[in-house]
């Protein structure tokens, strides 16, 4: 607990150093799943170092829900800066939605497999065996979102199983009125459930599998970004630099993903 809290210490210093002598402000923040609990940790920090005041609103990064982050901008929804998926980041400034040249990389993310706490651990090890799991899984459960988009849209249909499981596969509606993926494979519900690690690990009833194959990874990211019509871009602008720098990279590791070299 002591070393925490003294590595919280040492980011509010970095954030003193960042955000210098500006006015405190109300910073409007939108953000998906798989970053929240490095933000939900580093957030109050960056408060108390700067100020500033964050105001959280939280929804997928992509996908057809209302509360997805691209729906919320796209009727008008406030927001200062959306910390989300990087390909719907890039989307995002592609629509004007979010300042395009703002962009900046947080952490990389990986897709993992979770099993009902107890049941035996399949084999996804290599391509084969990860194809195999999934053909003799009696039920599947991924996101709404950037994970679970890929994995529905694209990578069953690579790897020929997507006929075969369409109808044992269900769609979970994660945050803020659904849940992460691992809930309902802890309820057995799903014999199987996929998600972005960072939202895997910490759900009690489950045990966590490991990463599908290297090969068969997207290569997902983090980023924050500025919106369009941001109100507040010098706080804003100060919470991107906080959660990049170095000092925040154990809580970034802890988490679930993998830190960047800056």
């Amino acid at each position: 607990m002591r070393s925490r809290v003294r590595l919280l210490s040492v980011i509010a210093a970095v954030a003193l150093s960042m955000t210098g002598a500006a006015s405190a402000a109300d910073v409007h923040v939108m953000i998906s799943a798989g970053f929240h609990s490095v933000y939900s940790e580093l957030g109050p920090a960056f408060e108390r170092a700067s100020g500033h005041h964050l105001i959280t609103t939280r929804g997928p990064s992509m996908g057809d829900s209302p509360e997805a982050i691209p729906a919320r901008l796209a009727r008008g929804e406030a927001a200062d800066v959306v910390i989300l998926d990087g390909g719907a980041a890039d989307e995002l400034g592609k629509r004007g939605l979010v300042r395009a040249d703002s962009k900046v990389e947080l952490a990389r993310s990986l897709i993992g497999m979770v099993v009902r706490a107890g049941a035996t651990k399949p084999d996804i090890g290599t391509v084969d065996a990860f194809r195999s799991t999934l053909l003799a899984a009696k039920s599947i459960a991924y996101s709404d979102s950037g994970s679970g988009t890929y994995l529905s849209t694209k990578l069953f249909a690579q790897l020929g199983v997507a006929d075969q499981i369409a109808g044992r596969s269900r769609k979970v509606r994660g945050p803020p009125s659904g849940e992460p993926v691992a809930n309902v494979v802890a309820r057995g519900e799903a014999e199987i459930g996929f998600q972005q690690v960072s939202e895997l690990i910490h759900v009690a009833g489950v045990s966590f599998v490991g990463t599908i194959p290297a090969e068969l990874q997207p290569g997902f990211s983090f980023a924050g970004a500025l919106t369009s019509t941001v109100r507040e871009p010098d706080a804003a602008s100060a919470l991107i630099r906080f959660l990049t720098s170095s000092e925040a990279a154990p809580v970034i590791a802890k988490a679930g993903l993998l830190p960047l070299s800056r």
